[in-house]
């Protein structure tokens, strides 16, 4: 007797419970809800395993368990800062920036993010500078150190940043690392041990139960911090890994986008940290005044927004269509991944039609096919609407990185895809200063005279392969 039509019969009556639990009881967009009932209808077995890998939802326990810890030690300032922007007591220090006092409001509400004014931001586009300062800053503390990586590698950076690490730790300087689990599954036991060994902590975000397996595909970890005495914050697109450095032979030359800040953002930035880490660890960081000690430094304009699984808005993505809405002459975009949503590809093709300068840039090289592919069909469209993009040559783009009318800016880990608005936890800077802008603007430009243009003509000559490859992508975008 064959067991092949039990089987069978077995996975289309879990395909179907699928498909009805989708529809009925998890909260997903149309969008979404379709993508998955089609993955599910037309590759049974293989839609089911994705399902079991990609599509379940974060518990609603833990959602509002994260919601209520994000509140804590800020609500007063946030209803401080909000009232005064309401009757207008609050004094918005640089003129220039007070026509997005909108913007503002809108991140404290959605994300209770404070508004500081007293930075000094320095930029970075290079690894190999990022990293040297990074690692210089850590070789001088002297209270703590809070280290949170998505990847972080056990290879020659990996080793150089964990030697340092062990230094400081052994005389007598706080440190902490959290990794992501699934990002970091290549980091090794002796790497963590060594630095537990020297007094430091490390914790991994959402583990497995299976060592090294890690099935969790989704609600990852994909935030970039470095706090440093409470004084210095590093947020932006960089991991720890030798790639980064432009050694991997397959990427080339790393482009990407971070930020060394000193000033009140590094306040929120520790915030962020805590919260991340006491939601991964057992031994949580009490809210002490030696881990919020930052001091004027400037007068860049800087709020720190979260985003993730766990919280009611989609406080990044909405932050990114404000900032679309507001921009007059121009808006500049590198992201490595262009896979919007509807609302936000609506923002920029009324844009490009209202006559405001559109231009995106992506690599010239996927890491994830699929993605990809339905990063140039989402291209292709905005090109049909009169947009600009360039195609990065010079190794392979990462930055995470927007920049309007030379004013205000967003840097920081999240692409502009579904992944990064709706499944992965995500941080930015988003950066009210003229100057700070006008740098990021003259790093896009430069970028530009190592990218190739992509026209509407040439997009248009593409074969029929690209095509498939884009039409099969654009129907798996929502869940990709």
């Amino acid at each position: 007797m064959s067991w092949i039509p039990y089987i069978f019969g077995f996975i289309i009556f879990m395909n179907i419970l699928l498909a009805l639990a989708i529809v009925f009881l998890e909260r997903r967009n149309a969008t979404s809800t379709w993508a998955w009932l089609m993955v599910l209808l037309f590759i049974p077995l293989m839609g089911f395993i994705l399902y079991l890998i990609f599509g379940r939802r974060l518990s609603n326990k833990k959602i509002f368990t994260w919601d209520t810890k994000s509140r804590l030690g800020v609500k007063r300032a946030v209803q401080s800062q909000l009232r005064g922007l309401e009757d207008g007591s609050f004094e918005i220090s640089n003129e220039g920036m007070i026509p997005y006092k909108d913007l503002i409001y809108l991140h404290l509400r959605n994300d209770d993010a404070i508004f500081s004014q007293n930075n000094e931001v320095e930029i970075f586009t290079d690894g190999i500078k990022k990293f040297n300062a990074l690692i210089q800053d850590i070789e001088n503390a002297h209270d703590h150190i809070h280290l949170l990586y998505y990847i972080i590698r056990h290879d020659e950076l990996g080793q150089r940043l964990a030697d340092a690490l062990i230094k400081k730790s052994k005389e007598g300087v706080q440190v902490r690392v959290l990794y992501d689990d699934l990002g970091s599954r290549s980091l090794s036991r002796k790497y963590i041990k060594r630095i537990r060994e020297a007094g430091g902590e490390v914790e991994s975000f959402f583990p497995s139960f299976i060592p090294k397996v890690n099935f969790k595909i989704n609600y990852r970890n994909h935030r970039k911090l470095a706090i440093i005495d409470g004084n210095i914050g590093y947020i932006g697109g960089f991991n720890i890994g030798d790639e980064y450095l432009g050694y991997n032979k397959r990427f080339g030359y790393w482009r990407d986008t971070h930020l060394r800040m000193i000033g009140n953002a590094v306040h929120h930035m520790q915030t962020r940290f805590i919260l991340d880490w006491n939601q991964a660890s057992r031994h949580h960081i009490s809210y002490e005044s030696t881990y919020f000690v930052s001091e004027p430094a400037g007068n860049v304009g800087v709020q720190i927004v979260s985003s993730g699984p766990d919280s009611e808005w989609e406080q990044i993505k909405n932050g990114y269509i404000k900032m679309i809405m507001e921009a007059k002459d121009y808006i500049y975009i590198q992201t490595p991944y262009f896979i919007p949503d509807e609302s936000l590809k609506d923002a920029l093709q009324i844009a490009v039609l209202s006559g405001v300068d559109v231009r995106i840039m992506i690599p010239n090289k996927p890491d994830h096919p699929f993605v990809y592919w339905a990063t140039f069909y989402n291209i292709g469209e905005l090109l049909t609407a009169g947009a600009k993009a360039y195609i990065y040559q010079n190794g392979f783009l990462h930055a995470k990185t927007i920049v309007v009318d030379g004013k205000i800016a967003s840097v920081g880990t999240a692409n502009i895809d579904v992944r990064s608005f709706r499944l992965n936890f995500e941080v930015n800077a988003f950066i009210y200063d003229q100057e700070i802008a006008e740098k990021l603007v003259q790093a896009y430009k430069q970028d530009i005279m190592n990218s190739s243009e992509l026209t509407l003509k040439l997009y248009k000559k593409r074969s029929k392969w690209i095509r498939f490859k884009e039409s099969i992508s654009k129907l798996l975008s929502p869940i990709l």
